[in-house]
């Protein structure tokens, strides 16, 4: 029993340095070259709301009272668009298949108007199989597919954020 305790441990220590040595490590938080931003439209598109909602206390107007700092980058939302189109139909032409798709196009500047990233559009689509008997569900299931798009879009839009190096 000691012996096997022993080899788990052992096993263990070795597959941790493996991952060390590869270059792993957990995605940690993401690091932005600017301090505060602005998000246009503030209000509206739900991917514009979400990154409001991620940036939190670094979020200023764009156009902020007399004596408060300026944003330093200014986040244009230029469409959040969601389609849903048919792309697939039974003998009897009645729908079978759906294919649901996000476009987010954006671009971020300094309020100079230097452009740091130019627009620029994130997609993402998903495919749904529909069936009449089960309606509810695949409109709960749409609105889940519709979410996941929503979150891995604002992932990705934060990835390109902090890959932004300067700001001057």
């Amino acid at each position: 029993m000691h012996r096997r305790g022993f080899v788990q441990w052992a096993g263990a220590g070795a597959l941790g340095t493996a991952l060390t040595g590869c270059g792993f490590k957990l995605r940690s938080s993401q690091h932005f070259a600017f301090q505060t931003v602005a998000v246009t439209p503030e209000t509206g598109g739900l991917v514009a709301t979400d990154v409001i909602r991620y940036f939190g206390s670094a979020i200023v107007p764009l156009q902020p009272e007399a004596g408060a700092a300026p944003p330093q980058v200014i986040l244009d939302v230029l469409h959040d668009l969601r389609e849903k189109t048919v792309v697939g139909v039974n003998a009897s032409g009645q729908v079978r298949e759906f294919q649901l798709k996000i476009r987010v196009k954006f671009r971020l500047r300094t309020p100079q108007g230097n452009e740091l990233i130019a627009p620029v559009e994130i997609t993402q689509q998903r495919d749904i199989a529909f069936n009449e008997s089960a309606v509810l569900a695949k409109e709960a299931e749409e609105v889940l597919l519709y979410r996941d798009m929503q979150n891995d879009i604002v992932q990705q839009l934060l990835r390109r954020l902090a890959a932004v190096k300067q700001i001057d």
